[in-house]
């Protein structure tokens, strides 16, 4: 052969191999794909879901849904997404592509996500207890912690964010507000005594009071401090398969509790999916993921799906098929509850829509 047809050769080699290291090379993106839905009112490992003890409880054939997604990460966030995995995603109208700093801080790791996605599914099954138990009407004890320690604040080097607070100045802390104004009446430069629990030891610390920034003549030490530590009348055990995590579950989780908790069947054996992070007064927040979740849920069956107001406009962009799962818009578990009722009598109930 001519050597300049061994050059031609050569080059075709070369650029069929370039191009094929191209499609192989990680790119900064993480795509999402439909995961599976759980019942929420079925078992897990043999075990139901929802376990209520020293209390009545009920159950039903009923089907609520808790949806999820599967990224490309946590369990790889180490690795990236290849040109072909990105180009091949984005084809896909069941997946979507994200940029990785979107999703994952610069510093993740695979250990740190988990732990992260973890603490925050235990978080929201607490706040779905709670959620649930305030539908009811039942009362529990609730808890204060600190959140967050302003720096050059008068907490600086003395509270931790984590912290939960007992008592200040002996006076027992159960709620926020009780405290914030005990605090706020205070004479400027006084001393509290903050009593508080980390981990598994009791400290005291002193604060010296600082003005308020909102108020001149209040005084503030310059925290902020959030519900937590439900103390409920009663037990709810949520036995979930470990891999699925993250706050996301929280609405899901208060309907089936609500419903295990009252008679009869809140579904009426139908089948109910939703998604959304829920607090313990019951406010329903966005999440990700949307579109992949209802690609999920109308697979298994739902024909109903309970999206949070803050994700409608997405989940209109979803592919999944109107005439056979509706979109309902909640805010809250109230209106949750509200929909799935006046849906199970009428399919076809005037109920608030997702709009753009």
């Amino acid at each position: 052969m001519k050597r300049a047809t061994w050059a031609g050769l050569l080059a075709v080699v070369t650029v069929i191999g370039l191009f094929y290291f191209a499609l192989l090379e990680p790119v900064p993106y993480v795509t999402f794909s439909p995961g599976p839905t759980v019942n929420v009112l079925g078992k897990y490992d043999k075990k139901d879901i929802i376990t209520i003890s020293g209390r009545q409880s009920y159950r039903d054939d009923g089907g609520l849904r808790l949806t999820t997604v599967i990224p490309s990460g946590p369990d790889k966030v180490e690795d990236k997404v290849s040109v072909l995995q990105l180009v091949t995603a984005w084809l896909d109208p069941d997946r979507s592509v994200y940029p990785r700093a979107a999703i994952y801080p610069e510093t993740a790791t695979k250990q740190s996500i988990k732990q992260e996605s973890t603490a925050q599914m235990t978080s929201s099954q607490d706040d779905a207890v709670a959620a649930a138990l305030g539908a009811l009407d039942i009362s529990f004890k609730t808890g204060v912690q600190v959140s967050q320690i302003e720096k050059g604040g008068p907490a600086e080097g003395k509270l931790r964010a984590g912290d939960i607070v007992l008592s200040v100045d002996g006076n027992e802390v159960r709620t926020l507000e009780p405290m914030t104004r005990y605090i706020r009446r205070q004479p400027v430069g006084s001393d509290v005594v903050f009593e508080v629990r980390r981990k598994d030891k009791v400290l005291e610390r002193t604060l010296t009071t600082t003005t308020s920034t909102v108020e001149a003549t209040d005084s503030a030490v310059r925290i902020g401090v959030e519900p937590c530590c439900h103390e409920f009348p009663f037990d709810v055990d949520l036995n979930l398969d470990e891999n699925i995590g993250g706050p996301s579950g929280g609405l899901m989780f208060a309907l089936g509790i609500y419903d295990v908790l009252t008679p009869g069947s809140l579904t009426d054996g139908k089948v109910i999916a939703g998604t959304g992070e829920i607090d313990d007064q019951g406010n329903v927040g966005q999440i990700g993921g949307i579109q992949q979740k209802l690609v999920g849920a109308q697979s298994d069956g739902a024909r109903l799906f309970l999206v949070p107001a803050g994700n409608c406009a997405e989940a209109l962009d979803g592919h999944y098929d109107p005439d056979k799962m509706r979109l309902v818009k909640v805010t809250t578990l109230e209106e949750a509850l509200e929909d799935v009722k006046a849906w199970v009598k009428d399919p076809d109930a005037k109920m608030a829509r997702c709009t753009r």
